[in-house]
């Protein structure tokens, strides 16, 4: 077995660099070799920052290097597809921050390349690994609750982002709620089977004006039966609101906010406490060095990654069916075979 493992980083804006940094800082049994991208300064500027040896304006370059194991792909949306082709054909295994693409047959092809290949993909569905949730699955598998009935899933962000971002995202559905859907299946070890999804606009109005909606309100029934509620709201004045409850036959398991602190303040105007972290960056800080970790260990120890290229298509035909849903104001199938 190796002892160790070579990575190229694509794309190096704030997730890109942040995975550089947890790489070089906390995970030992993996270096960074090289890393690009499309704007080549900002690449040399993390590559000078973080001891990197290469650096490049082109990821094809980074690809051919041949003392290189793995790529983590950070780059934006309508790249990912190709880039994990492009590793899986160099024999390279792949991260890939999610969505793998936000067209379903695209994914499909893309899953039929890496199965081809053998490569190992892992999709950077980093709220799987936060030691909460992940705890509040385990204790769900367990039967700690019984059989699950409910799940409500809370998912607001302390601020939209750019209205230029919105346009290319693929929509609050495929963007955003991508993760609670991920979340759900998770939680559940299961399936969905029907989708309904409602929304509006009442952030910002050029939310609407890019053909999205900031506010979402979604339910799931999955095949174990379990229904699942889900809401969104692209701002949040009081901070990043990350929330689970799970009911069950046997017990209920709730997940809240990570604050700054735990100090409640009371006075004679009444009992605060601090607002949640600010953003996703700071609620999952862990979660992500450990999501690498993962990915690491399953190159060195030849074992499956925990979030596979499958735990990245099912979401994407959620995120769709949920369109649909929205558009025809009706609950919608999820054929996701």
């Amino acid at each position: 077995m190796a002892e160790s493992v070579a990575l190229g980083v694509i794309g190096v804006g704030r997730i890109g660099r942040l995975h550089v940094n947890n790489i070089t800082a906390h995970i030992p049994e993996a270096r960074v070799v090289a890393v690009a991208d499309v704007i080549e300064e900002a690449a040399r500027q993390v590559a000078q920052t973080y001891h990197i040896p290469h650096a490049y304006g082109d990821p094809r370059e980074l690809m051919e290097r041949e003392d290189i194991d793995a790529v983590v792909i950070c780059s934006s949306t309508n790249t990912h597809a190709e880039l994990i082709e492009m590793a899986a054909r160099a024999g390279k295994h792949a991260f890939c921050e999610k969505p793998l693409d936000l067209d379903v047959e695209r994914v499909r092809r893309v899953l039929r390349v890496v199965e081809e290949t053998g490569i190992k993909l892992q999709v950077g569905f980093q709220r799987r690994f936060d030691p909460s949730f992940r705890r509040a699955r385990e204790l769900i598998a367990s039967g700690a609750i019984g059989e699950p009935h409910l799940v409500r899933i809370t998912s607001r962000d302390p601020a939209p982002p750019p209205i230029e971002y919105i346009k290319v995202s693929g929509g609050i559905f495929l963007d955003m709620t991508i993760h609670d859907f991920d979340m759900s299946r998770f939680l559940l070890g299961d399936e969905p089977e029907e989708i309904f999804a409602t929304g509006g606009v009442f952030v910002d109005p050029a939310i609407g004006e890019a053909g999205d909606i900031d506010t979402a309100l979604i339910t799931l029934r999955f095949r174990s039966g379990a229904l699942v509620s889900i809401d969104n709201s692209r701002k949040a004045v009081y901070g990043y609101d990350q929330r689970v409850e799970v009911f069950g036959s046997g017990g209920m398991i709730a997940v809240g906010n990570k604050m700054p602190d735990q100090v409640i303040h009371l006075d004679g105007s009444g009992t605060h406490g601090p607002k949640p972290v600010y953003f996703f960056m700071e609620r999952y800080t862990e979660a992500y060095i450990e999501e690498m970790r993962a990915f690491v260990r399953s190159i060195l120890e030849g074992t499956p990654p925990p979030v596979s290229g499958r735990d990245g298509l099912v979401p994407v035909i959620m995120g769709h069916a949920a369109w649909q849903s929205y558009r025809e104001h009706r609950p919608v199938p999820i054929h996701w075979e």
